[in-house]
């Protein structure tokens, strides 16, 4: 019987075999395949962080200033406060045509026709024989002259009364002016001239001094850092020097009188972009400072003197001497090391002692009924049909300047 039962059994799985393996077989569902970006290779190179632009006279700070900077992190606004200590002073400017020259023309450079909150001028009178006189102001404003004629050729005298008030002029760190320069002012500012360049070498220089700076108030006080260190000044020289920066750049020796060294100061702004200009005035009392620094006696013919400044979005006008610096170092046998040079070095970057009277800021002038151009004026002009003269030549014009503080 167990035999049987086996036989029946394995026949039933027989029969059973054919349609197990018919049956389809279930396969389990297949997961979509997510393809994964592949992760970038580890480097040792960083991103270079965003830089500063480089400024220059066509890229100027006045454009693009550097953030978190003096130019673009500004204080609050403050107006002004006008000063309360003011000096008046009586001006009176002699002139006498020594010798009779034919028709002749005479051109005299007037104070600040703008107030200011360190200057006022308040009046002019004048006499003499001048068949005309008149003043007259250029087009751009930056320059007044008083002008006058001797169409018949005699001997030509006049007597120039003025009266200006000042008082000190201080940079604050703290406020900010309330209304912004005049857009074509501080281009007229960035702009080169015949004296005074605004690249090649003088943009070579510049960078050289200012490295890593940004700030423009610090860039523009590396500048005369450097100007200062490295200028001499020559008391030997006429006038106030005749400005030529490009003379200095291309020779290497930087220095003169105040015209020459403000004017590298300038140039060397103008460079890296800061608008900048010199201003051409005249030593009118004695100064606090040192006694060199100002007149000694009410005689102020060979007073004249040329000061600068610079421009910086939100604080305006900031005024410098350094040429002043390296005056008190020639005529007051000062070592570098000084405490009192140090001192003088300090105040005058941001300092203007008003024993000085400003006459203007223009450049490249071409005075009216003249086609000659003129790098500054600040001594009188004459013109007769054989040549042109200025103050320092003695042989044509005899002019006196007298200058003395007075009450009103």
């Amino acid at each position: 019987m167990k035999r049987r039962a086996f036989l029946a059994t394995f026949g039933a799985l027989a029969l059973l075999a054919p349609q197990a393996e018919a049956a389809p077989r279930k396969t389990p569902a297949k997961k979509p395949v997510v393809k994964r970006k592949p992760r970038p290779k580890p480097t040792n190179r960083t991103s270079a962080p965003a830089r500063n632009p480089v400024h220059t006279a066509d890229n100027p700070v006045i454009d693009e200033p550097p953030k978190g900077t003096s130019a673009s992190r500004l204080p609050p606004v403050k107006a002004p406060e006008p000063p309360t200590e003011w000096h008046t002073f009586e001006i009176i400017t002699s002139i006498t045509l020594k010798e009779k020259h034919g028709p002749s023309k005479l051109w005299l450079p007037l104070p600040l026709n703008q107030d200011t909150l360190f200057q006022r001028t308040l009046s002019h009178a004048w006499e003499g024989n001048p068949a005309h006189a008149s003043m007259s102001r250029q087009p751009d404003g930056d320059l007044e002259v008083f002008h006058c004629e001797w169409p018949d050729g005699t001997a030509g005298k006049l007597q120039l009364k003025t009266l200006v008030t000042t008082a000190d002029r201080h940079f604050d760190v703290t406020k900010r002016t309330v209304a912004p320069e005049r857009e074509d002012i501080l281009r007229r500012n960035l702009q080169s001239s015949r004296k005074i360049p605004n690249d090649g070498l003088a943009h070579q220089l510049g960078e050289r001094i200012l490295g890593r700076i940004k700030d423009p108030v610090a860039q523009a006080k590396a500048v005369y850092d450097w100007v200062v260190d490295n200028t001499i000044y020559d008391p030997t020289l006429p006038g106030c020097g005749n400005g030529d920066v490009m003379r200095q750049l291309i020779s290497g020796q930087y220095g003169g009188r105040s015209a020459d060294i403000n004017g590298l100061f300038v140039a060397i702004c103008r460079a890296v972009g800061i608008p900048a200009r010199c201003v051409f005035g005249l030593r009118v009392g004695s100064s606090r400072l040192f006694r060199s620094l100002g007149l000694n006696t009410t005689d102020a013919t060979r007073g004249q003197h040329v000061r600068a400044e610079f421009y910086v979005p939100g604080y305006g006008w900031i005024p410098v001497d350094p040429s002043d610096v390296r005056r008190a170092i020639a005529m007051e046998g000062l070592s570098d090391q000084d405490s009192r040079l140090l001192s003088l070095k300090r105040v005058l970057f941001g300092v203007w002692e008003m024993n000085w009277i400003a006459f203007n800021v223009g450049t490249d002038i071409t005075l009216n009924g003249q086609h000659t151009t003129h790098p500054f004026l600040l001594l009188p002009r004459l013109e007769t049909p054989r040549q042109h003269f200025d103050g320092t030549d003695p042989d044509a014009i005899q002019y006196s300047i007298s200058a003395r503080r007075i009450e009103l």
